[in-house]
């Protein structure tokens, strides 16, 4: 059990970690085509900061941390982080998540770094389509990125991928077959902003209802990992299929995580506007003791739930800050 609980009884025992808000693709449902303007690099969290952060959370019953972005792999020297993190007494996991362009050049430096495993994530096998959704070339960079996470052992690699009905829907039962292969796919149910505000979601009902007529029955299945996901595995695969409804099965019951943003502010829900700044005490020399009294003051602003159903718009400059 870990040290960390919030008001509502739930352990507190995973953050993630955004590096950077940079990133080389512009999803239209995370980022506008132009982007959005960006933190100047003085207000970027230094790598040192991030580590002094994790130790102190990790010394409070923290035991899982994930690199997210915008685009981690983007930022230099990131193989150096994941050596400072991965050496902190006490955690367990660590792992990262990646749009998997750059990953092919960078996995092996990263594991033998002590990073554990990748999500990689991917919407489309199609590379007119791949170059509407993202803004850029693809997807061979990326699953030559998934191919050797693979064979260095960053494992289990998982594929995320947003299904947008209209858009990608129907390329499901060949994600499904790549599942049959080996691959460990995560269908995630598209969040209501940006560009996608408006756009249907599909359900995960109806996802697997799909690939059950394809493929048969689903049965639940295990898989490592920290998330949200429900995993199930089609008949004879060798690999699992993972579901995430924010929206339409919402998991903040057993929600589990903190979120550290680019520029420092410690977060206790994705979709709630309560942060603290941890920069400020950083720069200032704050104390091991000093940052685990301002994460525990985060973790009892937990709220009990999102608010998505109310349909409020998200801010997109912060969204692409926060790692998702």
């Amino acid at each position: 059990m870990t040290g960390l609980s919030d008001s509502f009884h739930r352990p507190i025992d995973y953050l993630r970690i955004s590096v950077t808000d940079r990133c080389n693709l512009r999803c239209f449902y995370c980022m506008p085509e132009k982007g959005v303007p960006l933190l100047p690099r003085e207000n970027v969290l230094s790598y040192e900061e991030i580590a002094r952060v994790a130790a102190a959370a990790v010394g409070l019953g923290i035991s899982k941390l994930r690199l997210t972005g915008g685009e981690p792999l983007v930022r230099a020297g990131l193989v150096d982080l994941v050596s400072m993190l991965a050496a902190i007494p006490g955690l367990d996991d660590l792992s990262l998540t990646t749009n998997g362009l750059l990953l092919a050049g960078l996995a092996s430096d990263l594991k033998k770094a002590g990073l554990r495993r990748v999500n990689v994530s991917l919407d489309t096998f199609n590379p007119e389509r791949f170059r509407r959704i993202t803004g850029g070339d693809g997807p061979e960079a990326v699953l030559k990125g998934i191919e050797a996470a693979g064979e260095v052992g960053l494992d289990p690699v998982k594929v995320n991928t947003v299904v947008m009905p209209g858009v990608n829907d129907d390329e499901l039962l060949a994600f499904g077959q790549r599942s049959v292969k080996g691959w460990h796919v995560r269908f995630i149910e598209i969040m209501p902003f940006g560009q996608a505000l408006g756009l249907p979601a599909l359900p995960a009902p109806r996802i697997a209802s799909r690939l059950e007529e394809a493929f048969g029955p689903l049965s639940p299945a295990l898989s490592r990992g920290c998330g949200p996901a429900r995993y199930f595995r089609l008949p004879g695969s060798r690999g699992t299929i993972g579901f995430i409804s924010p929206v339409s099965q919402h998991f903040c019951f057993a929600c589990n995580r903190l979120r550290l943003t680019a520029e420092g502010r410690l977060r206790p829900c994705l979709l709630n506007d309560t942060e603290v700044n941890l920069r400020s005490p950083l720069s200032a020399g704050a104390s091991a003791e000093e940052l685990k009294g301002l994460i525990r003051q985060v973790v009892a602003s937990k709220p009990l739930k999102h608010r998505l159903e109310e349909n409020r718009p998200l801010d997109l400059k912060r969204m692409s800050r926060l790692g998702g």
